[in-house]
């Protein structure tokens, strides 16, 4: 392997602070029990890669705009980061706003990824298998020679497995409540912390 690209969202991105804001303003504005609402979204995230979201819309909610001030970095990702930058070349393949050069440079993390590839700049989003042959373009690398990194099976692992890339599914935030219910979504390994990835690679 000589590229390990990664997704950012509840992959080296901790996200609660924004779960949490998102979660009670809808049920502020529904007026209903938290345990309704997050039950909800247990639900929809066994499906969907934004279940916040798609259960604010089945109540009739919509959302305020994605609060990216909120976000921080899982704490053990800059010494991950540093650790595998010296052996293999490392890139990001997100679903982002504009926007995604700036926010890791600012967490410290910007200088470790020689390609970033954002939703928001490259024109169509995970998992559309187009940014995913976009990154490996860019890198001058074949699928076979790299690895993709996500917490989502729908949008990170099925999408990066079909092109031939190999594949670590990260079981954090709501990717716990996904499934390997069938051959096509199964990650080549599986993490349920971030830190593991020194095990498998280093």
């Amino acid at each position: 392997m000589k590229w390990l690209f990664f997704d950012l969202g509840a992959t080296l991105v901790d996200e609660s602070d924004v779960y949490k804001s998102r979660c009670e303003f809808a049920i502020r504005r529904l007026n209903i029990e938290a345990d309704e609402f997050m039950n909800k979204i247990y639900e929809m995230a066994k499906i969907s890669p934004t279940p916040i979201r798609t259960a604010a819309k089945e109540y009739g909610v919509t959302l305020p705009e994605w609060d990216n001030s909120l976000e921080k970095l899982y704490e053990p990702v800059p010494d991950v980061l540093s650790a595998l930058h010296g052996k293999y070349k490392l890139g990001i393949i997100a679903n982002q706003s504009l926007g995604t050069q700036e926010r890791i440079d600012n967490w410290g993390i910007g200088k470790y990824f020689d390609v970033v590839m954002a939703s928001a700049e490259a024109g169509c989003a995970k998992p559309d298998p187009k940014i995913f042959t976009a990154a490996l373009e860019k890198a001058v690398c074949e699928p076979s020679e790299a690895v993709m990194i996500g917490d989502r099976l729908d949008n990170d692992i099925i999408p990066a497995k079909r092109l031939g890339m190999k594949t670590v599914w990260v079981r954090q935030g709501y990717a716990v409540y996904q499934s390997i219910d069938d051959e096509d979504k199964r990650p080549d390994y599986i993490v349920d912390r971030i830190e593991e990835l020194t095990n498998l690679f280093l």
